[in-house]
């Protein structure tokens, strides 16, 4: 009995000793990101020794994947021609670009890759099934792997926000572990400028300086710059020798680095430091080039030329987005311009400098890249469009012959909210969960074989106005970064459920490596109140617009307001009906009936100029001609509340009626919108 005892007891701590072992401790390919395209699992398991553990390299000169993984997390130094490695690589030099097959079987690791990007990915697919190396046991399978869109992007804003080489370096670290391999560098906006141009030094003397590190206080403040010896000044910029090493570290992961220098537009820092090149010649009044004269063509071709020498990239971006124009159309210079180039409106002489600039950049054997408002006036003719502003320029460009990724603001736009406001930092608006991001699907239906070849990836944005620390970032990055990279990668058939339990365990990964990540596992979600219809006696009425909504956010139409469905924490989501002017509305119950409860929720973005009323006076009418005031109720959030919010206005009544008339008074900022979801009778 007490060897029973003594067997059940060393019984027990067994069980206990498996039991705080790690439960994944076997790497399995199927918990990859991106998904891998085809796996095969095969009887038994590889251990990766712990010490001694070796690779080959076979076929193309691969000192980078050499150096690569010689200190890589999976601890394997060059079998330098032993019998054996416990990976061998065989770049075979021919194949899909980027893929790979992989055998793992009880003696070892064999890789066959089409290139030296391929490979690499072979590697990245080995790191995440070992958790950086620290699980050393595999499942035997055969992997065969490659991409589905040759782009798979990453955009970073260094203007509003400057980062630090560091900073973007570790990303790029990211981003190969996601087989990710294009890095849209934003280098330039109204926020400062942030690469050294020895033809022109008060870019990085004075427009990559202000006085403000926030984006907001700085806005709020005039949107001046200052000297870079100012004592207040904040930002700063990347030296040539700088952006080198970036683009050495990216090249070595297989990363192309895309520099973006804006044009026309959001160039007010240029026009602060060169106001000469602006259609008024002072400093603080354009936010445009003046594409009047030749000076600015001169100015652009130079710092083209300076970029160029410094960035391999096939592709420079050029912008092209929201230029106002407002000053063209009463320049002189510009005026001339549009009749010596018989040049109709102000939308061709955007059209003008873009195709000169392609001409000078195709002449240095490069390729340009422009935001989709490149297609108004006429789009260059070997331009690739990045289309933001929706899909429809996209597909209007691959139905052209012109090269497209795609970037939808409602899918790609990650400076938006990923989870529940009020529990999430700051951000410009709007709300695109996890999940909204990887239902994306860039190949829209009715795209004929020819528009598909054209479509060169996709890509996620993040604009940094409202992302001032480097950790704010990274919490917006990941692990909406995941969905891009199996969007761009892996093949089409999505399960969010399999995805969302790869991305749990991702995220483990990635804060272990030091980034900081969206806390996924509690996530919140969208909000409640619009996750089920609300029945109430309104629901149904008929609404007499006093005031019409505006054209751009009808919501559902004239039955929103009424429909029993309440909007979510996206202002955009076709619940939410917006105005530039009051909300001014009856309601009509239809007969007269006892009404108790009046109210409205409206919703406020800062980010987004959309601001909550500044009050809303309710009134009841038995005939719809004579009302009685039931209540008015007053704002009590702060306008500059920076979060978005949804707040109800709702009064308490004890009175029969028939109509309902709610005026909600707009904020007094100008350019200030209104949206109100449902109106709630009880």
């Amino acid at each position: 009995m007490i060897l029973n005892n003594k067997i059940l007891s060393v019984g027990c701590v067994a069980v206990a000793l498996l039991c705080a072992s790690p439960v994944n401790a076997l790497g399995h390919a199927a918990d990859v990101i991106p998904a891998i395209t085809d796996i095969s699992v095969t009887k038994g398991v590889f251990t990766l020794p712990e010490r001694g553990a070796t690779f080959r390299i076979k076929g193309a000169d691969a000192d980078a994947l050499a150096s690569y993984l010689s200190q890589s997390v999976l601890g394997v130094s060059d079998a330098k021609g032993g019998k054996h490695a416990d990976i061998d690589i065989n770049i075979l030099g021919r194949g899909d670009a980027e893929s790979y097959t992989m055998d793992i079987t009880p003696k070892g690791i064999s890789v066959k890759a089409a290139d030296e990007a391929g490979a690499f990915y072979a590697v990245q697919t080995l790191v995440q099934m070992t958790s950086d190396g620290r699980d050393r046991v595999v499942e035997c399978c055969r992997i065969s792997d490659k991409p589905r869109f040759g782009y798979r992007g990453l955009h970073f804003d260094v203007s509003r926000h400057f980062r630090s080489k560091e900073f973007l370096k570790k990303q790029i670290d990211a981003m190969a572990m996601m087989k990710m391999n294009n890095m849209h560098l934003h280098l330039t906006d109204g926020a400062g400028w942030r690469m050294e141009i020895e033809s022109y030094p008060r870019l990085t003397e004075f427009a990559a300086w202000r006085p403000e590190r926030s984006w907001q206080e700085w806005r709020n403040n005039g949107t001046k710059y200052c000297e870079q010896s100012d004592p207040r000044a904040q930002g700063g910029f990347y030296t040539k020798d700088d952006l080198r090493e970036i683009v050495r570290y990216a090249a070595d992961r297989h990363i192309n680095v895309i520099p973006e220098i804006e044009m026309p537009g959001h160039s007010e820092e240029v026009l602060s430091a060169y106001p000469e090149l602006s259609c008024s010649g002072r400093p603080y009044e354009n936010a445009d080039f003046c594409v009047g004269k030749e000076a600015t063509f001169k100015f652009l071709e130079d710092v083209l030329s300076e970029v160029i020498d410094v960035f391999p990239s096939e592709y420079i971006h050029i912008g092209g987005d929201e230029a106002g124009k407002g000053a063209w159309r009463e320049c002189p210079d510009c005026k001339a311009r549009m009749e010596r180039e018989n040049l109709e409106n102000v939308d061709q002489l955007q059209s003008y400098l873009i195709k000169r600039m392609e001409r000078f950049i195709n002449a240095k054997g490069r390729k340009i890249i422009g935001w989709d408002e490149i297609l108004e006036g006429g789009v260059a003719p070997n331009a690739t469009v990045m289309s933001w502003r929706g899909t429809e320029g996209g597909i209007t460009a691959l139905k052209s012959g012109h090269d497209v990724i795609m970037t939808p603001g409602s899918y790609c736009y990650i400076d938006y909210s990923q989870d529940a406001p009020f529990k999430e930092p700051v951000s410009i608006g709007g709300y695109t969960p996890l999940s909204k991001v990887y239902s994306y699907e860039p190949l829209e239906p009715g795209l004929t074989e020819a528009d598909a070849s054209h479509l060169l990836g996709v890509q996620a944005n993040l604009w940094s106005e409202y992302v001032t620390e480097d950790s704010h970032a990274e919490h917006m990055y990941y692990p909406r970064a995941y969905a891009i990279a199996e969007i761009g990668w892996s093949r089409p058939g999505k399960n969010y459920g399999d995805f969302h339990r790869r991305s749990l365990a991702m995220n483990d990964l990635m804060r272990e490596r030091g980034y900081a990540v969206f806390d996924l596992a509690n996530e919140y979600g969208e909000r409640k109140e619009s996750l089920d219809s609300v029945s109430h006696a309104g629901a149904g009425a008929k609404v007499i617009y006093n005031l019409p909504y505006h054209s751009k956010y009808p919501g559902g139409g004239d039955t929103t307001l009424t429909d029993g469905l309440r909007g979510g924490w996206n202002n955009n989501d076709g619940r939410w009906q917006g105005t530039l002017d009051d909300v001014d509305l009856t309601v009509d119950l239809g007969r007269v009936m006892p009404v108790h409860y009046i109210g409205a929720a409206f919703f406020h973005s800062e980010g987004a100029w959309i601001h909550l009323p500044e009050k809303v006076i309710i009134s009841v009418s038995d005939d719809g001609e004579t009302f009685r005031e039931a209540g008015t109720v007053w704002c009590d959030v702060d306008p500059a509340y920076p979060k978005i919010m949804v707040k109800d206005y709702g009064v308490a009544v004890n009175t029969d009626a028939r109509y309902v008339r709610l005026h909600a008074v707009k904020n007094p900022r100008p350019g200030a919108w209104l949206f109100t979801d449902e109106i709630i009778i009880n």
